[in-house]
């Protein structure tokens, strides 16, 4: 194990990592943590998705831009950076595979051959084209250790959902984390309200909070095969705030394997909003 994150090689030496950054919170936090281990830091950046914030806090010889489908540019970015290593973090907006995609001829060939087109084949592919210029694509989780969903439950008070309705719930989702449809379900009382697909986790919380009941939960989970080189479900503030216009009072998080952004600030909002967090374990 290395001692700077489990996630990482053993055999990892330090040399520049190229962080390929979509939206959000998750390559900011990435960013800051590879900074703070003293290794160099390289930003591939999306336009119209990365965070400007982040682009700003980077040296312009150490960041390059591409839009959404530029795979060959990405490709020879990684290398002009003098990148050994890259790992993917934050979301590409959903509706970029039907709107707004520049896809080079790179990128044409690799959707032209995939039958099927949904995050894991896309992600998939781009990360064996990376691995074939011999930079290794880092598990996403790496550096983020202390942001992992743990067991039991995380916020204060005692458990009020029902363990059973839970238990229903993980099943329902690791159910359809097999098929590739998405990560989460949401259920009450041993009724599927609704599940995960493209559309994204947030969306699917609004939609189970149209039928304006008590007791839902929400569960995220992944599958048992997952490649954590991409596509590591993510559990941010925006998540909270939906579950809470959502009327929705429980969570339940894949233990070591669902990333909390900021872990500590969601807690803490989480207690004040009287939603409960529970990591659970398979």
């Amino acid at each position: 194990m290395h001692p700077t994150s489990k996630f990482l090689p053993d055999d990892f030496d330090s040399q520049p990592i190229g962080l390929i950054a979509g939206k959000g919170l998750y390559p900011i936090l990435m960013a800051e943590r590879i900074r703070a281990a003293g290794i160099p830091l390289r930003l591939i950046s999306f336009l119209g998705e990365t965070e400007q914030s982040l682009i700003d806090s980077t040296a312009n010889k150490d960041h390059l831009q591409v839009k959404v489908g530029q795979l060959g540019k990405l490709l020879n970015s990684l290398k002009s950076l003098g990148c050994k290593y890259a790992v993917m973090a934050g979301q590409i907006s959903p509706k970029r595979l039907f709107h707004g995609l520049h896809p080079d001829l790179k990128a044409l060939a690799i959707l032209n051959r995939l039958k099927f087109k949904n995050a894991e084949t896309i992600f998939g592919a781009i990360a064996t084209e990376i691995e074939s210029i011999d930079i290794k694509i880092l598990d996403a989780r790496c550096f983020l250790d202390d942001q992992l969903a743990s067991k039991g439950l995380m916020t204060l008070g005692k458990l009020k959902a029902s363990e059973e309705f839970i238990e229903h719930g993980i099943q329902v989702a690791k159910g359809i984390t097999e098929l590739d449809v998405g990560q989460g379900a949401v259920v009450r009382k041993g009724t599927v309200l609704a599940v995960e697909a493209y559309e994204g986790t947030n969306q699917m919380l609004i939609r189970a909070g149209s039928f304006r009941t008590d007791g839902l939960i929400f569960v995220k989970a992944v599958k048992r095969k997952q490649d954590y080189r991409f596509d590591v479900p993510i559990f941010g503030e925006r998540t909270l705030e939906v579950m809470l216009d959502s009327g929705i009072q429980t969570a339940a998080l894949e233990v070591g394997r669902v990333v909390m952004l900021d872990k500590v600030m969601l807690l803490e909002k989480a207690a004040k909003l009287k939603i409960e967090l529970i990591g659970y374990s398979r």
